[in-house]
């Protein structure tokens, strides 16, 4: 097997499973509870990291990425706990950014500042609404006025890296209500909007009773007119939910979308690593029920599995990833994160190009804006059993991948 040189950076994600409770459309591995064992879990977690600390000799984290579940239902004490722990055991770069997820419902007067003195520089608030009909219909425990309070307490805090995490398409919303949620969010100038609409994912309370949502018209008229609003505003769509004002994106999903390795630790936490020596790509995840995870007492129990991606699986993997940014990627990127040659994607980027799924142009591939919107289509031809002859990009002397 060809090496892989320079592996890719390095992000860490860690997840803290528990939520006051379960919202109707999630289907995330989130755990209803008002008991949360802080300390046992904050010592699964390192333990799961020592576990993993072999495998990124060498390597600094650049980004660490605190989600759930609700992470603010953990005390200060506890996420200063975890991040000393981590401090300790990694290497992390000067500038790491640490995001924490939050929920308005769950926030305190003083946590935020103790999160910030925590080492927390990032923040990402769930608001999905600031419409307290729809917040309703969709579960949330918090209305409106916390939604805003939450934003003001975070930015007298000193956390100046703030997302609002907003959906729309909402049962009974208006695309002037959607928009409205846009505006409130502009007003407290934060730096970062996830903008998503509300699918209807299976093994979720609204699978099995789906609610009454706006027609397709409608949810593309929310979609286009908060687009042109955002950008409006100053913000660049650099993803396909994701919108930031200059030098405010996030740099552990950014990474995530360019291919990049992370590390995952907590119950069903999931982490992609690169052995640049073997030129082979892992997965991994965590068992996923706190209850489980929270057993494991040997090194590496807390394993559910850990397997090596195939070369065919390769393409589909990083499209998965890559064809989600605006900006695309290049051929020397795609070389670069899986090892595998240009050629082996010619045929389907020629299929995509032909259909006016991707612009091919200054050495970069990018999706059109029908692409964006017919995101599944254009990945379908990135499945194998197409690419089963993919091969190995050469190497030369020096360690670095030719472009073919």
């Amino acid at each position: 097997m060809a090496a892989i040189n320079p592996v890719p950076p390095l992000g860490l994600y860690v997840h803290l499973p528990w939520c006051t409770r379960k919202c109707p459309y999630c289907d995330f591995n989130s755990h209803a509870s008002s008991d949360i064992p802080e300390a046992a879990y904050v010592d699964a977690l390192l333990a799961d990291l020592d576990h993993e600390i072999p495998r990124i000799t060498g390597r600094s984290v650049d980004s660490i990425f605190i989600g759930g579940g609700t992470p603010s239902l953990f005390s200060v004490a506890a996420i200063r706990s975890l991040l000393d722990g981590i401090r300790a055991r990694v290497d992390l770069a000067a500038d790491c950014e640490i995001t924490l997820e939050a929920n308005p419902g769950s926030v305190e007067a003083d946590r935020f500042v103790g999160y910030r003195s925590a080492g927390v520089n990032r923040l990402s608030i769930g608001v999905q609404s600031f419409d307290d009909a729809a917040l309703k219909q969709i579960g949330r425990i918090h209305d409106a006025r916390a939604a805003h309070r939450a934003l003001d307490l975070a930015q007298a805090a000193g956390i100046e890296r703030i997302n609002v995490d907003l959906m729309y398409g909402l049962p009974g919303q208006s695309w002037q209500a959607a928009l409205a949620d846009v505006e409130q969010a502009l007003g407290h100038g934060v730096s970062h909007l996830s903008h998503y609409e509300l699918t209807i994912e299976p093994n979720t309370l609204f699978h099995r009773f789906p609610p009454e949502r706006p027609d397709e018209d409608a949810i593309w008229r929310m979609h286009t007119r908060s687009v042109a609003r955002v950008e409006g505003a100053g913000f660049g769509r650099y993803e396909i939910s994701a919108y930031a004002r200059p030098g405010a994106e996030c740099r552990h999903n950014l990474n995530y979308w360019r291919f990049g390795d992370y590390l995952g630790i907590g119950a069903g936490a999931h982490g992609k690593l690169t052995d640049g020596v073997r030129g082979v790509v892992e997965r991994s995840s965590k068992h996923r029920h706190p209850r489980r995870y929270l057993a494991c007492r040997g090194a590496g129990e807390h394993e559910a599995e850990r397997r090596r991606v195939p070369a065919t699986e390769l393409p589909l993997e990083f499209m998965l990833n890559g064809l989600r940014l605006l900006e695309g990627f290049s051929e020397a990127l795609f070389e670069a994160r899986t090892g595998l040659a240009a050629a082996a994607i010619a045929a389907p980027l020629g299929q995509a190009e032909a259909r006016g799924l991707i612009d091919c142009r200054d050495g970069a591939i990018r999706p059109t804006a029908r692409g964006t919107r017919f995101l599944n289509d254009l990945l379908l031809l990135f499945q194998e059993p197409a690419l089963a002859g993919a091969k190995r990009a050469p190497i030369d002397t020096n360690g670095d991948l030719r472009v073919l």
